[in-house]
């Protein structure tokens, strides 16, 4: 009798714990960590229990202008996306229609990778944990703003250099993800979106989400995308990512992300249907990757032991909890959503700018609700942007009353590099012109920095990227070999084409 009197306290003092969080001091919380993080717009949407407990609006939908955000307004959710494609994965694997560990080539006969073995090795569950030996974001400069079709962008993979040993490391890879989008078609027949909209987004009525920018004419209420540079919000444009889509091309609203993480945490079932066999969503939520947590990042987060990946989900614990989380970093604008299963608490948040408000303010929401860490969670993390200082050192380095070796003409010519394809560079009116074959918004004029390196200047403005070098190679007899580019920046690595200039 005891025992049960002091469960039954426990239970209500749990009850009276949450009673205490009302969606008010949420609105506070958020007003103030958007008014912090100089964020135009962001959205909110807290589940608990099944229910949405919380969801607001907050900002405008662009820097300077009235339109305001609300529950319904979409974002890019990013790479947010990959558990919807590793949930899809789950579920033909449930249905028997593939395996976690079958190769990748059995699917997909053109795929390769740095090394034979690991091209006849690599398997669905490599792709989904980041373990390819591939590095942290390399050969996303194959996809970004291109128009190739992913099944070209799978087989410009193949010149990415390796970079840490098969499953031996943690290299956040895009392209395998993309990859994996190609492994859905191969065995539905369906493009992955497809497939994806036809078994959650119709089943969760998800009435919002769409997987490209061409649909956000018919969609209304989106946000605008930001540059956030210095603390300064550029509105910029939306950018096409269809070709990489299984990576990170969801637009969604918090409303309809809500009823996505309510099904996780429901263990894949809702109103009685299972949408997501349960045995496959505890694969997806085991730790397959593990990476070092520095001492530091301990001291920053209290309550944090391990952090890994699953299948398309971060994994960590927090004072006791499991946290199942992940980021989306898209062209002006960054979102996370995490789920704290043993509470039944789910959050996402969605912005339009590229300020790292997200993290800090799910956590902050989290101890809202378990009481743990009273830090100020938006104060504490909160970092003003600061110039790159590679290319503060550019800057300082250059060498004033230069000239280049040679005419402008000897350094305009067709080039190539084998993990893009063709890069040309003309003289157009005096003035050379870098032109990119499959990329022509990433166009840009050269003008001489120093020597033979020459500064870019885009015609466009990308969200990733600003200030960026040429510089050409002479062999002995002063003919122009190659070139090399060095933009420097966290995402897009130019710097990675070993660009050779045709006979």
């Amino acid at each position: 009798m005891k025992r049960f009197t002091f469960f039954v306290i426990i239970f209500f003092l749990a009850q009276h714990l949450f009673a205490q969080v009302n969606t008010k001091d949420i609105d506070k919380l958020v007003e103030r960590a958007q008014k912090h993080w100089n964020v135009p717009g962001l959205s909110v949407a807290i589940v608990k229990d099944g229910k949405v407990f919380h969801s607001s609006g907050h900002g405008t939908l662009e820097e300077g202008k009235k339109a305001k955000v609300n529950g319904a307004t979409l974002f890019a959710i990013a790479s947010n996306t990959k558990g919807f494609v590793s949930s899809a994965i789950a579920n033909l694997v449930a249905e028997g229609m593939l395996h976690w560990d079958d190769n990748v080539k059995d699917y997909l006969p053109y795929f390769e990778l740095y090394d034979p073995y690991v091209t006849s090795d690599i398997t669905i569950r490599d792709l989904l944990c980041h373990r390819a030996g591939l590095g942290t974001f390399s050969g996303d400069a194959i996809w970004y703003k291109s128009e190739l079709p992913a099944s070209e962008i799978v087989k410009l993979a193949k010149h990415v250099p390796q970079a840490y040993p098969f499953r031996g490391g943690y290299g956040y890879s895009n392209l395998m993800f993309i990859t994996a989008g190609e492994v859905i078609k191969a065995v539905t027949n369906k493009s992955w979106d497809d497939y994806v909209k036809e078994t959650f987004f119709q089943s969760l009525g998800m009435k919002r989400t769409i997987t490209s920018t061409t649909q956000l004419s018919v969609s209304g209420n989106a946000a605008t995308p930001h540059k956030t540079k210095l603390d300064e919000n550029q509105p910029i444009d939306w950018t096409n990512w269809d070709n990489m889509s299984a990576a990170g091309a969801i637009i969604s609203s918090s409303d309809d992300m809500a009823k996505w993480m309510i099904m996780h945490l429901n263990n894949g079932v809702v109103n009685g249907d299972t949408l997501l066999d349960p045995a496959q969503q505890n694969t997806l939520w085991t730790l397959h990757n593990n990476y070092t947590l520095s001492t530091r990042s301990k001291e920053r987060i209290p309550g944090r032991h391990f952090s890994g990946y699953g299948l398309g989900f971060g994994l960590q614990d927090y004072y006791g909890r499991m946290i199942v989380s992940h980021g989306g970093g898209y062209d002006g604008m960054y979102s996370r959503v995490a789920m704290m299963p043993d509470e039944n608490l789910g959050i996402v948040v969605l912005t339009n700018s590229m300020s790292g408000i997200s993290t800090p303010l799910t956590y902050a929401i989290f101890n809202m609700f378990i009481q743990e860490d009273q830090q100020d969670w938006i104060s504490n993390f909160h970092r003003p942007q600061k110039e790159d200082q590679r290319i503060v050192e550019l800057k300082e380095n250059r060498r004033a009353g230069t000239s280049p070796s040679v005419e402008i003409s000897a350094y305009a010519g067709d080039y190539f590099a084998d993990m893009y394809g063709d890069i040309s560079v003309k003289e157009e009116e005096g003035k050379l012109r870098l032109h990119f074959s499959h990329s022509p918004d990433l166009s840009a004029t050269l003008t001489h920095w120093h020597n033979d390196t020459w500064q870019i200047e885009w015609d466009n403005t990308h969200a990733w990227f600003d200030f960026g070098l040429v510089t050409f190679h002479l062999n002995d007899n002063l003919e122009v070999v190659g070139m090399k580019m060095n933009v420097p920046n966290g995402d897009i690595f130019f710097d990675e084409y070993e660009i050779v200039k045709k006979d």
